[in-house]
């Protein structure tokens, strides 16, 4: 058999380029080796449709050990009673506690897309916006949550699920002026906490554990882990099998069926285990260094960019990410992402709240700080991205401009290896089993 030295090829060409670039998309990361070697682990190779102790076929009695390490420590870490590792990424989570907690058609408050929101929030090209009855919360004209329109939609509307998450707010979130409302109109109340699950952890964001009736969230981003989900409540599964009513008391039940057999097979046990590595790194001590670092890191930048002369939605930020509107450089988004990945700097286009422009061309960036952190970055470079990021948008034509940014950001990468040691640039010696 040949050796796939095309694929290869093209795997180091990507560990190339983000050692050489600066990686600013807000929900991605660095994850660690240990978290590497889990995720291309033989626990790939099983199939274990079911929970610990009640699977469907045989052969399970170790991955069922890994799934209970990884359970037992998502409980631990967020402070909740019942943890579910099974969800295949943070789509499927979400749409897992639609088909628990409501049918077809009901209503659902949660935020607008373009204010911050994300597609499972209400989405209408989503299923969230197109199997349920969708109505969308923005935000105030300085780009803030607004609560006295959330109060007023959800009076109106009486929705049976209130959602509040976001994955482009710059801001601490009010879980408990959520709640509130919820509690006032008899409704859900779902936490996604995707983007800000290691901050949380880390002690610099409060969590909603408490205050929430079911949190969901993705174990990349801040967390660091391999890319898959959990959805974390309060209370016990209280039958496997029996049909129980939809009330808050019963959400571990109704999850645990919605997963399996509402929605999903076989766990993806490699991802489980990855997921254990994660979480066991995020209850170390290091870690709430680590989030505490990637909050001053995200502070620094966006003093920097706006030192600049560059407009931040909500003027700064409190967490892992900013979002840049460049209305008054006359940059639109897409070509801003362009020019920016041109030099190596990685971010994405984004909407900015009340946006003239199309979502497709929108007229801000996104950037985040959750990546750097990772490989060592600090407050000192933050200042220099900053300055980056500003000279790139101001001479988005200079081509003098651009190739002395990009001179720039390989020395500084350099300072900052990634993954040292790993290469793929030729595969493997074969092994047969």
């Amino acid at each position: 058999m040949d050796n796939d030295t095309q694929l290869f090829q093209l795997l180091q060409k990507e560990l190339e380029r983000s050692q050489r670039g600066l990686e600013m998309i807000p929900s991605e990361n660095f994850v660690s080796m240990e978290v590497l070697r889990a995720l291309g682990s033989i626990g790939t190779n099983k199939y274990s449709e079911g929970y610990p102790g009640r699977r469907y076929y045989g052969g399970c009695q170790y991955v069922d050990q890994i799934e209970q390490l990884a359970i037992d420590r998502a409980k631990q870490l967020f402070g909740v009673d019942h943890a579910n590792v099974q969800p295949y990424s943070g789509s499927p989570a979400n749409l897992a506690v639609y088909f628990a907690l409501l049918n077809p058609g009901d209503t659902v408050l949660g935020a607008n897309l373009a204010f911050g929101g994300h597609m499972t929030h209400g989405l209408k090209v989503n299923f969230s916006g197109s199997l349920y009855n969708a109505i969308n919360y923005t935000a105030d004209k300085n780009g803030y949550l607004d609560f006295n329109e959330i109060k007023s939609l959800a009076v109106k509307h009486k929705p049976k699920m209130i959602i509040a998450g976001f994955t482009a707010y710059p801001r601490i979130i009010d879980w408990q002026k959520f709640k509130e409302i919820a509690d006032a109109v008899g409704a859900f109340f779902m936490a996604d906490i995707a983007h800000i699950a290691g901050l949380i952890i880390g002690g610099v964001h409060p969590s909603p554990a408490e205050i929430a009736d079911v949190l969901t969230t993705t174990t990349h981003k801040t967390l660091r882990g391999p890319r898959g989900a959990m959805i974390l409540s309060h209370g016990t599964v209280s039958s496997p099998t029996k049909k129980v009513e939809r009330t808050k008391e019963n959400i571990p039940t109704l999850i645990d069926r919605a997963i399996i057999p509402g929605l999903q097979g076989g766990p993806h046990n490699h991802t489980t285990a990855a997921i254990a590595v994660a979480l066991y790194e995020a209850s170390q001590p290091a870690f709430k260094d680590y989030a505490r670092q990637i909050v001053l890191n995200a502070k620094t930048l966006a003093d920097s960019l706006m030192n600049e002369g560059l407009d931040l939605v909500t003027a700064g930020t409190d967490n892992h990410l900013m979002v840049v509107d460049l209305t008054n450089i006359g940059v639109a988004g897409k070509e801003a992402e362009k020019t920016l990945d041109e030099v190596g700097i990685t971010c994405n286009k984004n909407t900015v709240p009340f946006d003239t422009r199309s979502p497709f061309d929108p007229s801000g960036i996104r950037l985040g700080t959750p990546a750097l952190t990772s490989r060592g970055f600090k407050e000192k470079d933050m200042k220099i991205i900053g300055r980056l990021i500003a000279k790139t948008l101001k001479n988005i034509t200079d081509d003098k401009v651009k190739n002395e940014v990009k001179k720039t950001v390989r020395e500084l990468t350099d300072q900052f290896p990634l993954y040292p040691g790993l290469q793929y640039d030729r595969p493997a010696p074969e092994i047969y089993l």
